[in-house]
């Protein structure tokens, strides 16, 4: 029944009925009567009543069959489809863990600054680990991927979540603070390259923009909740409130490995591995009809190395009913020719036993190392070329200064001219945007583009931060101005690289250590007030009360009078254009979000051949956290008035944006609605020996017999599991 329910696009010729089965025998036994001479010569006028009859009710019981047939045709397209969902969310859990990990460590810094006394070293040491952690890991995390799979390495993430994540709750030191900091960086580094892997390999080409993207909105969404959360529970317990905020990460990540338990591995890695049979029994239970998965398990063996399928075919040995018991522990050998050749002429050279001997063992765990495996990655033109692009969106997605924005959004906030507790809540809530963005591009990814939505992207957020610069030169310039004769000496000027140094404008004074200003001056003081002092000669000389008298701080403490030009500011100034700042930083994030956000992410999952897919998903994975690493460690150096200044830093992101618009106008194809195997076929070229038609020279009918295993009737596939 099953198999007859879910085979609804193939040509199947329906079941008799009961009804149909006795009528067909009654007729058959009068017959055999007539031709006996019992009744030769009587005509009955039932028998014409009872053919008519017969008719009209094998068309009613095909009409019946048919309805029927679409009726299960359709349950079982919404079954696949909440399947996929209910998988695609348990595997996004890993995107919100990365995202949740990532962020909450700004809100916590401050109470565990309190709680254990914290440099600002060490602070630094805290946030950084995790990154570095998560740079390491993303590269052995590739060959844990190649070696046992997309499901075994999420489930190792998801366990190393919760470790990491009860850790940093039960942390006594500081010691034990970077620690579990690093595990939670072991486990985010994992996580980043797996979950767009395995959502992108057993997700329907139709959706699998969407789900991937889908993985990229939980990110986002991860750390505007770990802002929110920050919020909560630093209101409600300032001092414990931390811990909560670190170990509830433990929370989502035992449900991911509790789920992730009953899911299954990706078709796609079981049939690199020679597991065909079990590919073929999951792509039962992810596709609308066996036909369908039929012809993407062909396209997943065509797109296969020679050795593999030869070596399927050799160890395929009939069965009684015409179909293949195919071995399901095959090598993944190498894609040269040469060798494909030999293997065809010399047969298996397995002992009787089936069991390598020595040298082969030897042979094969020297082709399976890390050196090996990317010295061959980086000898295949293809690949290479797709690598060199995957790498490229990621080095560009970091160099446009995302992350200066995420992580230091209260910071940027406070060079705007925002007090503290105003920068906190802006940054908190401004990150909505760059989910609100995410959230377009997965509605939008297989309706318009990957390409499309990655230049549109690229092309607004170019217009955000120049905007963005622009909000800051115009906030310093219109902060006030300074009276260098009023000015003393340690507040005068400072080491500056694209400008002359001078403190002019308020703006400037601010960014001294142990500056302030007030009343058009630049004096030496602290957050409480300006110090008192003398500078000038004897003849000539100024006090601080002449220049700042306290009776003008009482009164804007009291009335909010004269605040602007006399009111003592110390890390902030007046800007009357802080507002602008706001809105490109908004539309930074929004624009980002809608594709270079995402995207990168998806683009890295599908452009990959299934050979290299692990490696190559870890060196982007890697990309992009040593650009992470590298722009949120000199932001704030490369923001200071002595390099390039806050207006400087974010022209620089303008222009590395500009930059990757250009190439990636030319460099990125569009691989929408393209299933894994086609995207591949658009980085070979006939120059670098592929038959444009059949990549392995390997007969379709040959891949049918090894695939379908004979006749795909022979059994019933596997119903998805009830998703409710």
């Amino acid at each position: 029944k099953s198999y007859y329910s879910y085979n609804n696009r193939m040509t199947i010729a329906s079941p008799p009925s009961n009804a149909r089965r006795i009528r067909k025998d009654k007729h058959n036994k009068s017959a055999n009567n007539a031709r006996d001479g019992k009744y030769r010569d009587v005509h009955h006028p039932i028998d014409d009543v009872d053919d008519d009859d017969d008719h009209s009710e094998d068309n009613d019981d095909d009409a019946a069959a048919s309805t029927t047939f679409e009726f299960d045709a359709i349950a079982r397209r919404r079954q696949v489809v909440r399947y996929m969902r209910f998988l695609t969310f348990m595997a996004a859990i890993g995107g919100f863990l990365f995202g949740y990990d990532t962020g909450v460590v700004s809100g916590a810094m401050l109470p565990m600054k309190r709680a254990f006394d914290l440099t600002s070293e060490q602070e630094e040491v805290v946030v950084s680990s995790t990154v570095f952690a998560a740079f390491v890991s993303s590269l052995f995390g590739g060959t844990m991927n190649h070696k046992l799979g997309r499901r075994i390495s999420i489930l190792f993430a998801a366990f190393v979540f919760t470790i990491g994540s009860i850790i940093l709750f039960m942390a006594w030191d500081y010691s034990m603070l970077v620690f579990g900091r690093i595990i939670l960086g072991i486990g985010i580094g994992v996580a980043s390259l797996t979950t767009p892997i395995y959502i992108a390999e057993v997700a329907m080409p139709e959706m699998r923009g969407q789900l991937v993207t889908i993985n990229t909105l939980m990110i986002t969404f991860g750390q505007f909740f770990a802002g929110m959360v920050d919020g909560v529970l630093d209101q409600f317990f300032p001092n414990t409130g931390w811990r909560f905020m670190l170990g509830f990460a433990a929370v989502p990540s035992t449900i991911m490995f509790v789920g992730f338990l009953s899911l299954p591995e990706s078709p796609r890695w079981m049939a690199s591995k020679g597991m065909l049979d079990q590919a073929k029994q999951v792509l039962y239970t992810l596709r609308e009809t066996n036909e369908q998965a039929d012809e993407e398990l062909m396209d997943i063996v065509e797109a296969l190395p020679h050795k593999t399928v030869s070596s399927s075919m050799e160890s395929s040995p009939t069965s009684a009913n015409g179909g293949h018991n195919y071995n399901t522990s095959l090598s993944y050998g190498s894609s040269d020719s040469s060798d494909h050749h030999e293997d065809m002429d010399h047969g298996n050279t397995n002992n009787k036993d089936g069991i390598l001997s020595q040298q082969q063992q030897q042979q094969q765990m020297e082709n399976d190392s890390f050196g090996h495996r990317v010295y061959e990655m980086m000898s295949h033109a293809p690949t290479r070329k797709a690598l060199f692009l995957g790498c490229g969106l990621m080095a560009v997605q970091q160099f446009a200064g995302i992350n200066t924005v995420m992580y230091y959004a209260a910071s940027i906030y406070e060079m705007s001219g925002f007090d503290e507790l105003t920068a906190v809540w802006l940054s908190g809530f401004t990150a909505l945007a760059q989910v609100a963005g995410i959230a377009a591009s997965t509605v939008l990814v297989d309706r318009v583009g990957r390409r499309t939505l990655v230049l549109t992207s690229l092309g607004l957020v170019s217009l955000s931060l120049v905007g963005l610069a622009t909000s800051f030169y115009l906030s310093r310039i219109s902060s006030g101005t300074i009276d260098t004769q009023q000015t003393p000496y340690l507040c005068h000027a400072q080491p500056a690289t694209i400008w002359d140094g001078i403190t002019a404008y308020c703006y400037d004074c601010t960014s001294i250590p142990n500056c302030g200003y007030c009343n058009g001056a630049c004096v030496p003081g602290n957050a409480t007030g300006p110090f008192s002092f003398l500078y000038g000669d004897k003849d000539n000389f100024t006090t601080s009360d002449t220049i700042c008298p306290a009776t003008q701080q009482q009164q804007e403490d009291e009335v909010g009078s004269d605040v602007i030009l006399t009111a003592w500011r110390y890390n902030t100034c007046p800007n009357p254009y802080g507002l602008l700042s706001v809105f490109f930083m908004v539309m930074y994030l929004l624009t980002f979000g809608i594709g270079m956000g995402a995207m990168p992410w998806t683009i890295n999952s599908e452009i990959y051949p299934l050979k290299f897919r692990s490696l190559a998903v870890s060196f982007s994975t890697a990309t992009n956290w040593i650009g992470n690493l590298v722009v949120s460690a000199t932001f704030l150096s490369i923001s200071s008035p002595k390099a390039l200044t806050a207006y400087g830093a974010f022209g620089l992101y303008g222009g590395i944006a500009v930059l990757g618009f250009v190439w990636l106008y030319f460099a990125l194809p569009e691989t929408k609605g393209l299933s894994l195997e086609e995207i591949e076929r658009l980085f070979r070229h006939k120059t670098d020996g592929y038959d444009s038609v059949h990549p392995n020279h390997v007969e379709r009918e040959s891949l049918k017999s090894i695939t379908n295993g004979g006749d795909s009737s022979s059994s019933s596939p596997p119903t998805p599991p009830p998703i409710t």
